[in-house]
């Protein structure tokens, strides 16, 4: 009963803290910052969602690049990912899901599926303050089949009279350098990327901030370059 009870006020906690409907605005300043990356500065609106229940939680976000010429849809990206109960194991069940679409001015393409599969732990520091991690094996839908490995830790935290909100990612996995068969390349590449964001929170709903994408190996730009891609933005909770 103990362990019953123990799960019911983590789920609470979740449900009162953790649930989270909301929409981003992005102004990007990767081009100004880079010379090798051609894209143009570009706006970036992300709807994200994050909801618990009796069951575990779900958790989807879609990235949308207003990366094409005049400002139109360049790129659309999706993550959704569920964690399972597992009676009243704290280590849950994870799942998930990763693809997207891009449109260029010389092609159009797909940004290869993800399936993930593994096990995943939410621990609470403080009221205000929570990290998720998991691990698990990961599928890469390359033409040349991919099989590997991602580490994952997000947390979130409300502090100063919850004026500020500092949360974010850090993903880590391991690619195969060569995806479609073609060529000399072989072997492994280990993927970093982290987005940590900070939020001025005006009103309940309303905030403004940042996030700076940090990232190793994630952009076919230079291999091994850290690329540090700070934005300004927006965000309205529903």
């Amino acid at each position: 009963m103990r362990k019953k009870v123990t799960f019911s006020a983590l789920l609470l906690f979740l449900s009162i803290l953790g649930y989270s409907q909301n929409l981003q605005l992005h102004y990007d300043f990767r081009h100004a910052l880079y010379e090798e990356i051609p894209s143009p500065n570009y706006l970036t609106a992300t709807l994200e969602m994050f909801k618990p229940d009796a069951w575990g939680s779900t958790f989807f976000f879609v990235d949308f690049d207003f990366s094409h010429e005049r400002g139109n849809l360049g790129l659309i990206y999706a993550e959704i990912a569920r964690d399972i109960k597992i009676k009243d194991f704290p280590i849950m069940a994870h799942i998930e899901y990763n693809g997207g679409l891009f449109h260029t001015k010389d092609y159009s393409g797909y940004i290869a599926n993800a399936y993930l599969a593994g096990a995943s732990y939410t621990h609470f520091l403080s009221p205000r303050a929570h990290f998720n991690t998991y691990l698990t094996y990961k599928y890469h839908a390359f033409e040349k089949i991919s099989h590997d490995v991602q580490w994952t830790i997000s947390w979130s935290s409300r502090f100063l009279k919850d004026k500020f909100t500092f949360r974010g990612f850090l993903d880590i996995w391991t690619e195969n350098r060569n995806r479609n068969g073609i060529g000399n390349l072989s072997g492994k590449k280990v993927v970093i990327l982290a987005e940590p964001q900070i939020w001025y929170n005006i009103t309940e709903q309303f905030a403004f901030g940042s996030e700076i994408e940090i990232s190793r190996n994630f952009t076919k730009y230079k291999e091994d370059k850290v690329y540090l891609l700070p934005t300004l933005a927006v965000k309205w909770d529903f």
